[in-house]
């Protein structure tokens, strides 16, 4: 029974690194302080208020501005300004059942999740997550079961205060193999944060933008209007779709020092929840 109890710590570390994933893509990009575009965005339109729309993002007077320069009036969201923009694409984003995250965000340790998950506001989520030098998993959660698949480097990344013989066991019994637990375990109740995209999306609503217009472009072959908005040394690109619902579709983040961005797409899309097939092992009978 040692191997078990050794295997479910690894599963256990994994089940906290994607808790902390999921806050991570609650902030659509957050750094270690805790600010994202869309807080940046607030900030931009506070300071830009007491400073008669200089500095930040410009203020509703900059949106306007920046839609003399990025499209003007025969351009996509014709008579719209920037904030006006954002305020459709939150409205649309926020409205979705389902959807899918492509890219890379910070960790609290200054480096970056890659990740490519599909959520829906059923609580169920599907995809895989990696970081550098640490490892990936795959996972695949329904309303009734979390899947997991760590590769060894991962094991070996959260379990490497564990003595070596346990880390050993536990790259053994668990690497590049899918295991399982009850969705009400205690165990997979970070998952429920992670995958619950109503959550998610409530992080977008109430946002005071100062947006500038931009210039027309496309996502992944989608039409598409960017927006940009400044806080401090961070410049984000926001992009907006021009053809149907005005969702958004991608969020980056240029710094000097780091540059991540976050694709939003497969709108409305079913998420594949199936069950993984072959040897899965169950860890609510290794208790």
């Amino acid at each position: 029974m040692q191997h078990r109890s050794r295997a479910r710590r690894a599963t256990l570390a994994a089940l906290c690194l994607t808790a902390t994933a999921a806050v991570t893509l609650t902030a659509c990009g957050s750094d270690k302080d805790g600010s994202s575009p869309w807080d940046a965005v607030k900030e931009s339109a506070d300071s830009s208020s007491d400073k008669d729309g200089k500095g930040g993002g410009g203020g509703k007077d900059g949106g306007d501005a920046g839609q003399k320069s990025g499209g003007g009036p025969k351009g996509p969201f014709p008579g719209l300004s920037g904030p006006d923009i954002v305020d459709k694409s939150v409205a649309a984003t926020t409205g979705a059942k389902s959807l899918t995250l492509k890219g890379s965000a910070p960790d609290d340790e200054g480096g970056a999740i890659d990740m490519d998950i599909a959520l829906n506001t059923r609580g169920e989520c599907a995809g895989s997550m990696s970081m550098k030098d640490q490892g990936s998993v795959d996972l695949i959660v329904n309303r009734s079961t979390v899947y997991m698949r760590p590769d060894a480097e991962f094991i070996r990344s959260e379990t490497k205060d564990q003595p070596e013989d346990e880390t050993a066991a536990a790259v053994q019994l668990m690497a590049d193999r899918w295991s399982k637990s009850g969705a009400t375990s205690s165990d997979a109740k970070g998952m429920a944060t992670f995958c619950d995209l109503d959550l998610i999306l409530a992080e977008f609503k109430d946002v005071d933008s100062a947006a500038r217009r931009g210039a027309q472009t496309s996502v992944d072959g989608t039409p598409a209007l960017a927006l940009h908005e400044t806080e401090g040394k961070d410049k984000y690109t926001i992009y907006v779709a021009t053809e149907g619902k005005p969702y958004l579709l991608k969020i980056v983040n240029n710094t000097a020092k780091r540059s991540e961005s976050l694709t939003f797409g497969d709108y409305d899309k079913p998420v594949d929840t199936t069950a993984p097939s072959g040897d899965v092992l169950d860890l609510d009978k290794m208790k």
